[in-house]
């Protein structure tokens, strides 16, 4: 099982540049390769090349003798606006995110083996300094959430009906986080200052060391007594390519498919629930915006340590079939379940201070609450001659985000896709694919009254060499 030097150098490329991004089935992508993908994101039952390590990895046994390798990039391109009534709307400055992928596979008899580095998907926005996002702090807001793997799959052709494989994924995540809150969505957070905790919790000794700084509550009107103005939490370096806050683990993949007979094939996958540990960085900082009493406002900033706790990647349950109506069309299928009810039930941070201003910590619970997503994924390809093949598709799914709870800076709310791609053949080795996805503008009012408007579309290329 020798990878060799043009492989490796591969998998060093996918290491480097894998990025953040912002996906469409929750926080997974819609499809993973293009060719899945332009399908309406279907993989379980037919050869999609080694985007199997991400869809189903017993697919790779339906690959033919030899080796192959994809190299791939994938362009995610949301379209975000916020809007709080009678502010003017906020716009996501954050429209392109960019994904490469690589994968090695080789089939050996009746074993296939190979390596992958994907990204697995994620989200983010960026609102200006000036927006009503930024609760007058004068800087700006962003998320940006980043999960990759890197995979090493192992597929066995136990007949000519059946297969089955898995892969053992060490998986990596990221986050950058500058977000504002306006003093009286902070106070409904603290119950120790009389708030309701109807969308999150926030406690912690840097508090009660703060306490004389905001003790009349939220800053309105005429300013004679100290109270606050807004607070921040910030943690970003602003990199297109990790988050600041970092955190690893591991997760495993299981799958099969069975050969009906000459046209039909069934598959299925489990994913499991990943295993990550905290999401760490040792270069945060937290500030609040008070006024002192004779309506002079200032701000106290206060550099720490940030621990993300128990942001994990769902466990996905995953059935499909591919029908091959004869030479020309191929006809798939899938459904999925993604479990965010179990990993999305609150956002848990806890930042704790350096201690040369105000000593102490705070830590903070913001209600998520996600149901559970049901995915229908269908699509179709033709061989229209033996260079070019067309594919088209759709990808069909419920919002997971509760309105009540859907956060601006976090509007993982897709919900359908239409997908179109193409493949084209080059010659007996070199081939490469195109898909194209666009997604039709969904909105979302949250508790808060805050609104969000997500459409968009992405694309992804790949180039793939047999050998």
């Amino acid at each position: 099982m020798r990878i060799n030097n043009i492989t490796a150098s591969l998998i060093a490329v996918g290491i480097i540049a894998s990025p953040l991004a912002h996906a469409t089935n929750g926080m997974n992508l819609e499809g993973y390769g293009p060719v899945a993908s332009a399908m309406g994101g279907a993989s379980m039952a037919y050869d999609n090349g080694t985007a199997a390590v991400m869809n189903n990895p017993a697919t790779l046994g339906l690959m033919s003798e030899g080796s192959r390798a994809d190299v791939a990039l994938g362009l995610l391109a949301p379209s975000i606006t916020s809007k709080f009534s009678p502010m003017p709307s906020a716009d996501s400055s954050a429209t392109a995110f960019y994904m490469p992928a690589v994968g090695y596979a080789r089939k050996s008899g009746q074993m296939t083996y190979g390596v992958g580095v994907f990204s697995q998907g994620g989200m983010g926005t960026e609102y200006a300094a000036d927006s009503f996002l930024a609760a007058g702090s004068g800087e700006k807001v962003r998320s940006e959430v980043g999960v990759g793997r890197f995979i090493v799959p192992l597929a066995y052709q136990v007949d000519d009906k059946i297969n089955v494989g898995g892969s053992l994924d060490f998986v990596w995540a990221g986050m950058d986080l500058k977000m504002a809150l306006p003093a009286t969505s902070f106070f409904d957070m603290v119950g120790a200052f009389g708030g309701t905790e109807t969308y999150g919790r926030v406690s912690g000794s840097m508090l009660t060391a703060l306490a004389g700084s905001v003790a009349n509550g939220a800053c309105g009107g005429a300013v004679t007594t100290t109270c606050l103005n807004w607070a921040r939490v910030d943690f970003s370096n602003n990199s297109a390519f990790t988050g600041q806050a970092k955190g690893s683990g591991f997760a495993l993949k299981l799958g099969g498919t069975y050969k009906v007979d000459s046209q039909l094939t069934l598959g299925a996958a489990y994913h499991s629930k990943t295993s990550l540990g905290d999401l760490e960085s040792s270069s945060a900082s937290m500030a609040m915006n008070t006024n002192n009493g004779a309506g002079t406002p200032g701000t106290t900033t206060v550099n720490g340590k940030v621990a993300i706790h128990n942001f994990q990647w769902p466990q996905t349950i995953a059935i499909g079939a591919a029908y091959q109506v004869n030479d020309q069309l191929l006809l798939v299928a899938d459904y999925k379940n993604i479990g965010w009810k179990d990993v999305m039930k609150d956002f848990k941070l806890t930042f704790t201070s350096d201690g040369a201003i105000v000593p102490g910590a705070v830590d903070m619970a913001m209600f998520q609450n996600w149901d559970d997503q049901n995915v229908f994924q269908f699509g179709g390809a033709y061989k229209t001659t033996d260079e070019l093949t067309l594919r088209a598709g759709l990808n069909i799914a419920n919002n997971p985000v509760p309105d009540k709870y859907m956060n601006p800076l976090f509007p993982a709310i897709a919900k359908n896709h239409l997908t179109l791609g193409a493949g084209y053949t080059i010659s007996k080795e070199s081939s490469v694919d195109l898909s194209y996805v666009y997604v039709p503008t969904v909105s979302a009012t949250a508790g808060s009254g805050t609104t969000v408007d997500f459409a968009g579309y992405s694309l992804q290329l790949m180039y793939s060499y047999k050998y």
